[in-house]
């Protein structure tokens, strides 16, 4: 995996995240096929050379402000409502600096998708699935695999909030739910993990630190910007790389943007792509009117109820993941729309980077999984070190705010139900549980997201289902801005799937 720039690829990848470290991964796999991935932060050579912070799975970078591995966008999650949106800038993108949850979409996901292109179909894209994890719990089977990259092992339980957690869940009668990357009925069960004793496996370690490494054909370039595509007569034919401040515009014979939800919208403008009046608007000469590129924008809101131990609780030995319930709104998803995350780690440890805060409270993370998609992502600027303006668009109907009442009130009563493990909830109290109005302002200022945005480069309309931008050659999209919409559970091992998929989809000529 050498460093300096090559002569002219036969495929550029831009950034080594959640998809793009895939993709790489499986283009070099051709020893005919000369593949760049530009990674814009930094790219260790060894696993070694990752800080410790990064792969320790009782915290999660992405939650601490100031982390050196985390770029943030400014953003509002609601009119008025301003939001530091957290993004991976170091080898492995967002998966070095995410909680380390895995939990595969669900079939009903492929079905929306599918309409796209059969490619997404969930019995096409199983195979693929499989192929990307080594599952530690239930080994090789017709449903998971056994010699894949990425090593997948569910959360134990036996920490004595995770078991509270479970018998609570049983007595409320919500079903047992053993294998969440299965497709049974949701309820309560273990989190499939991408950590393995403790340790946080990223894509970048997974696909690119092992024989990939080795490969002569694959050149991986760190803390290497890549400003804008260029396109000639229809077709791009390379990108403005920076690297220390100096520009270098490299021939390719195709290029794959894996930049993320955020990025990859935003570079697509840079580079004239998207909506032509409004990039003109903002000095950006249009070379393709695509309007719906940053059009859309599809994430999880999420709020955080908190409750307080009765007696001290151990640190969390290995993750800092308990269970998770999965259960339908009224009317919503039967495989589930709603999620209570369960986390052994206070909030002021996430935030700051301690997996054991004595005395504090602990959280369920608490998320509305509805495929919505009400918000965009809009560039403002010619200049690329201005960043998008981004909007969330949250609760902006009746129905997301009653969804996110009832996932609310499933939380706490779960807290109810603890046992002689909780001294009971730390809020809300039961003044606004019990009231609407009381409600939605509780959960309005405390308002987050789950950080899990798809769809703004959708399939359909702005991509084809093999990524391909409409109306140009030689320019793919490849991460989860591709999905119509944000899957109903977080997309992690979806932003891996799409680069397994989309490589396929490249090896074949498609």
């Amino acid at each position: 995996m050498s460093t300096p720039v090559p002569r002219r690829p036969d495929v550029l990848v831009v950034g080594a995240g959640g998809s793009g470290a895939v993709l790489a991964a499986r283009l070099s796999e051709d020893p005919g096929c000369e593949v760049l991935l530009a990674e814009a932060g930094p790219v260790p050579p060894a696993r070694a050379d990752f800080p410790g912070g990064l792969l320790d799975a009782r915290l999660v970078p992405g939650a601490q402000p100031g982390n050196p591995a985390v770029r943030t966008f400014p953003a509002l999650l609601a009119p008025g409502l301003p939001y530091a949106a957290a993004r991976g800038r170091f080898l492995g993108g967002s998966t070095t600096v995410n909680g380390g949850y895995f939990v595969r979409a669900r079939r009903e996901d492929f079905d929306r998708w599918s309409v796209h292109g059969d490619l997404w179909s969930y019995d096409r894209v199983l195979p693929a699935m499989r192929a990307l994890e080594t599952d530690l719990d239930f080994g090789a089977t017709a449903l998971h695999g056994g010699d894949g990259p990425v090593p997948v092992r569910r959360t134990d339980l036996s920490h004595p909030a995770a078991a509270a957690f479970r018998d609570a869940a049983r007595a409320l009668g919500h079903p047992d739910d053993p294998d969440k990357n299965a497709q049974a009925a949701p309820g309560f069960g273990p989190v499939p993990s991408n950590t393995v004793d403790g340790r946080r496996i990223n894509t970048g370690i997974a696909y690119l630190l092992g024989e990939a490494a080795r490969r002569p054909n694959l050149t991986v370039l760190g803390d290497c910007a890549v400003r804008s595509v260029v396109v000639r007569r229809g077709r791009a034919t390379g990108a403005v790389l920076d690297r220390g401040g100096r520009r270098t515009l490299l021939d390719a014979g195709e290029i794959v943007l894996c930049a993320g939800s955020l990025s990859s919208p935003h570079l697509l403008h840079l580079s004239g792509i998207g909506p032509a009046d409004d990039l003109a608007a903002h000095g950006i000469p249009a070379v393709h009117d695509l309007p719906a590129v940053g059009a859309a924008l599809s994430d999880h809101p999420q709020v955080t109820v908190e409750w307080t131990p009765r007696r001290p609780l151990p640190p969390p030995s290995g993750t800092w993941l308990g269970g998770a319930l999965h259960l339908p709104s009224t009317g919503g998803a039967a495989a589930g729309d709603l999620e209570i995350l369960q986390s052994l780690v206070p909030v002021m440890g996430l935030v700051g980077g301690k997996a054991a805060v004595p005395g504090a409270p602990l959280p369920f993370l608490v998320s509305v999984l509805a495929p919505r998609t009400n918000g965009s992502v809009r560039t403002v600027s010619a200049d690329p070190d201005v960043p998008p303006r981004i909007a969330y668009g949250y609760l902006e109907t009746e129905a997301d705010r009653r969804r996110m009442r009832e996932a609310v009130r499933a939380a706490a009563a779960v807290i109810g139900a603890l046992g002689d493990i909780s001294a009971g909830p730390a809020e809300p109290a039961p003044g606004p549980l019990d009231d609407d109005a009381l409600l939605d302002a509780w959960i309005l200022a405390r308002l987050g997201t789950s950080q899990h945005t798809c769809g703004t480069v959708p399939m359909g309309a702005a991509v084809d289902a093999h990524g391909r931008v409409h109306g140009l050659t030689g320019l793919r999209v490849a991460d989860t801005s591709i999905l119509p919409d944000a899957p109903l559970r977080g997309p992690a091992a979806t932003a891996v799937l799409i680069g397994e998929v989309i490589a396929g989809a490249v090896r074949a000529g498609g």
